[in-house]
């Protein structure tokens, strides 16, 4: 397969992860593995190019440097006729900067007239061009400071962008020690060299050889390093050919920028309509075939809507909220709730205001009257060989479902100790330390189970639906509310006490049920458009990693 055939396939795999970014790593490759463009018999041959720059380091025409070994079995691809392996050291003079102090820095602030001192963070990856206007500059014939001249290329050899910052010096330029430059010989393309650092194989060559805790890559290393070289002719069409791809790929880029762009701007405007009249045409809208609403954008919306009242119609006939809440807490208080027994509520602390016929009551009121919030097991102990107690754990506890994959035991005599968070179904869970967010309603299937320390437990009432508090918890209304709260707090976790001060608006016990059928039947929707996306892009995924196994093939 030819790269135009790649090209002509993109819209296939466009949306698979940074599919620009590895069609430009496809096109570096191909450019060092000869793949690139035809070859040309009449080309002189590279063997010739460096036999003649050896000949003009043995003459004194360029700067001589210690002779470096064949590269012999440390070749790491085949390549075509007429092309040679060279180490890195032979294509021209390569060189680190100086360091500068930050108070050599403020000196060089000063310099109004002289070269531009380039830096680490002033070289960008790869395609993007030097920084010189940083305000830093070297007075010419400083002796303290290297020059590097025009075409020379730059490349970051120590810390976490060794490697990746890449860049070419379009003018003379003083530079960091953490930067090699190269200053190549004649009949080397700067430009290729430059592709050449850019190829993923170059990089896992050059990484290979990295060594020490922040990570860096020793001169004697790096000019030791093989690459292939064509001949100089070929060189100048690999550099053409890699410039037209690039500028393609920066036309493909764009497009899909302003395509997401645009499909984003759609989504927030099909989002907001739907919100405003959750209708069955509107609720189309979310799920066009022309844009992605990601999943997780359409379950919040749901939801959202859901605990707002706009998912369902409201029924007249229902029993109203408020007497519904009114029944709550004569069976929790064994009375009639008095004044000053019924905690106060400030419906101004609600984010959004609430439909005709609801109530609201903090999360610690529309409890089970035997029971109150808790969280379980501190410490788990070893695991029993024998009977013990399943508990589960925050890991176990996901986004409005339970993962028994990976659940562990403890002791029936340790879980006795916690007897008040043993399961008996139809609680709502809550992860409160760990990993936060996890919510989910537990089945009559897991009764007898035990948490762990980092979950809480909410013994709902019966004359609250236990899955509609949980699509309150799952909301971003209550998320929100619990990243508030625990930035407020110096606590990895979330205190017990605010959770009971959580205000839950309270629907008519038919409109809970009504709403909770639909944000079920709404998530089943979206599970499957999930499900047909991460299809679609697992296809995707395997088509792209055919065709670069194709053209990344030898020859």
């Amino acid at each position: 397969m030819k790269l135009e055939r790649f090209f002509e396939k993109f819209e296939q795999f466009a949306d698979t992860p940074n599919a620009i970014a590895k069609m430009r790593e496809l096109i570096l490759e191909s450019a060092i593995r000869g793949n690139l463009v035809p070859h040309n018999d009449s080309d002189e041959p590279a063997s010739a190019l460096l036999k003649r720059t050896e000949t003009g380091i043995q003459a004194g025409k360029v700067r001589k440097q210690a002779a470096l070994p064949p590269v012999g079995d440390d070749a790491y691809l085949h390549i075509p006729p007429g092309w040679e392996w060279t180490r890195l050291g032979n294509t021209g003079r390569i060189f680190n900067g100086d360091s500068v102090s930050e108070s050599g820095k403020a000196e060089l602030a000063k310099i109004e007239d002289g070269l531009p001192f380039i830096a680490t963070k002033d070289v960008g990856y790869g395609r993007n061009t030097l920084v010189y206007d940083n305000g830093l500059k070297v007075a010419l014939g400083d002796p303290r400071f290297k020059v590097a001249r025009a075409k020379a290329v730059l490349i970051c050899a120590e810390g976490g962008s060794a490697g990746r910052k890449i860049g070419i010096a379009d003018r003379d330029i003083c530079f960091g020690n953490k930067l090699y430059a190269n200053e190549v010989w004649e009949g080397i393309h700067h430009r290729y060299i430059f592709y050449v650092y850019q190829a993923p194989t170059f990089f896992r060559e050059f990484a290979a050889r990295m060594t020490g805790i922040i990570g860096g890559i020793a001169r004697s290393e790096f000019i030791s390093l093989p690459i292939p070289l064509p001949p100089e002719e070929e060189q100048k069409r690999i550099v053409a050919k890699v410039d037209e791809l690039m500028a393609l790929c920066d036309r493909l880029e764009a497009q899909q920028q302003e395509r997401d762009t645009r499909h984003a701007a759609l989504a927030r405007a099909s989002l907001a309509r739907f919100a405003e009249a959750p209708t069955p045409a509107n609720l189309d809208f979310l799920f066009h075939d022309s844009y992605t609403i990601t999943p997780a954008d359409l379950r919040k919306s749901i939801l959202t809507l859901a605990v707002q009242g706009k998912l369902v119609p409201q029924n007249a006939n229902d029993e109203l909220g408020e007497v519904l809440l009114q029944r709550i807490l004569l069976d929790n208080l064994g009375r009639k709730p008095g004044k000053n027994s019924v905690p106060e509520v400030d419906l101004n602390d609600l984010p959004f205001n609430l439909p005709g016929g609801w109530s609201v009551a903090k999360l610690g009121s529309i409890l089970n009257s035997k029971r109150g919030i808790s969280y379980g097991v501190i410490k788990l102990g070893p695991e029993p060989q024998q009977g013990g107690v399943y508990v589960l754990r925050c890991s176990n506890v996901r986004f409005r479902r339970i993962d028994l994959s990976g659940i562990r035991k403890v002791t029936e005599e340790l879980s006795s100790e916690y007897g008040r968070t043993i399961l008996e179904g139809g609680e709502v869970l809550i992860n409160v330390r760990g990993t936060l967010g996890g919510c989910a309603v537990v089945p009559q299937s897991l009764k007898g189970f035990n948490i762990a320390r980092e979950v809480a437990v909410v013994p709902v009432h019966a004359e609250i639906d236990a899955n509609f508090l949980l699509n309150v918890v799952a909301a971003p209304y209550f998320q929100n509310k619990v990243d508030e709260s625990l930035r407020g707090i110096a606590y990895e976790g979330l205190n017990l006490g605010l959770l009971r001060d959580f205000l839950v608006p309270i629907p008519p016990l038919a409109e809970q049920h009504r709403i909770v059928t639909k944000v079920d039947r709404l998530m089943a929707l979206v599970d499957q458009l999930e499900t047909q996306l991460a299809a679609s892009r697992t296809s995707a995924v395997k088509l792209m990693a055919a065709v670069v196994a194709e053209l990344t093939a030898q020859n």
